[in-house]
């Protein structure tokens, strides 16, 4: 295997054939969207510079020092935890409370590079989800209080724990495969990237039967079916060159990424919807923020992690 500065010389070129894919399909696009403007390629035109910015966002994470790319990812945490408590409704007595909530992800982001299991695991599920109701109890204040407990404690498992199983993938070494953890983030993010947009497509091609439509009215399960046959297909073809699995197994992970990144999708426009808010935020100018942008991956991250962890890595408790 050869390396470029402890880089798998499979990640440079597996990043080059996903950037050659970028600007066809921008070409592409642009083409559409002269020949025929509309909703339809104004969205897709949409998807594609979506599509844009997380892969080059995960560039910068997979190419630099293992340490700078786990403060990369902690930092892209703290965007989306940011936007998530700007977006729910909060007590003034939970102040300090949710600085904790901060102060947890550099914690967990470092139990994710020293690649410890148990503590990554256990960390936020289990202590500080007992830390934040018995925080809010010697506040002193009851009114809210189970609102506030809910909503933290979620936020900080869609956001921080969801997350941080990206920096859990960089740190899997030589387990990893022939192009490392590098390998399988990559893997991931481009995956998650490319479902969304093949299920659009094939959604806007062929959809006909709303799988949610009081939660996402443009999900439909011939878009859904599409995403995810085109998911496996393509997982099956990069899978053996990115990570150690064979081609049947790549497929699966494929498939299994393509059903959590909707699921993901999905409940993150539930949330969303409840608050009356169409974008997380405006950190990316027409594009919502960081949230809408990683929404697929606060499910995908973490199933397709621990598929890893316990099937291929073959890790325990």
């Amino acid at each position: 295997m050869e390396i470029i500065d402890g880089l798998s010389n499979r990640v440079f070129w597996a990043i080059g054939a996903i950037y050659g894919l970028l600007i066809f399909a921008s070409i592409m696009v642009a083409v559409l969207k002269r020949r025929s403007p509309g909703e339809a390629t104004t969205e897709l035109s949409r998807r594609v510079t979506s599509w844009w910015f997380m892969i080059t966002i995960f560039t910068i994470a997979i190419v630099t020092n293992r340490i700078v790319s786990t403060v990369f990812l902690g930092l892209m945490t703290y965007l989306a935890l940011k936007e998530y408590l700007s977006l729910i409704p909060t007590r003034r007595v939970d102040r300090l409370i949710l600085l904790f909530a901060y102060w947890a992800i550099p914690v967990q982001f470092y139990f994710a590079h020293q690649d410890r299991y148990g503590l990554f695991l256990t960390f936020i599920p289990v202590w500080m989800f007992l830390f934040f109701p018995m925080a809010m109890t010697l506040a002193g204040k009851t009114e809210g209080f189970l609102r506030a407990v809910g909503t933290l404690s979620w936020g900080m498992m869609i956001t921080v724990f969801a997350l941080s199983h990206t920096a859990m993938l960089l740190a899997a070494g030589d387990k990893a495969g022939p192009a490392g953890g590098a390998g399988l983030l990559l893997f991931l993010v481009a995956l998650t990237q490319f479902n969304d947009v093949a299920q659009f497509t094939w959604g806007k091609l062929f959809g006909k039967h709303k799988i949610t439509p009081a939660v996402s009215p443009k999900k439909t399960w011939e878009g859904f079916l599409g995403g995810l046959v085109s998911t496996a297909a393509l997982a099956a073809l990069a899978g053996p060159y990115l990570t150690p699995m064979p081609m049947h197994w790549s497929a699966a992970s494929g498939a299994m990424i393509a059903i959590a990144g909707f699921l993901g999708d999905i409940t993150i426009s539930a949330f969303k919807r409840d608050l009356g808010v169409k974008d997380s935020g405006g950190l990316i100018p027409g594009h919502g923020g960081i949230l809408d942008r990683v929404d697929s991956l606060t499910y995908a991250a973490p199933v397709f992690y621990h598929a890893m962890h316990f099937f291929v890595f073959g890790g325990r408790i």
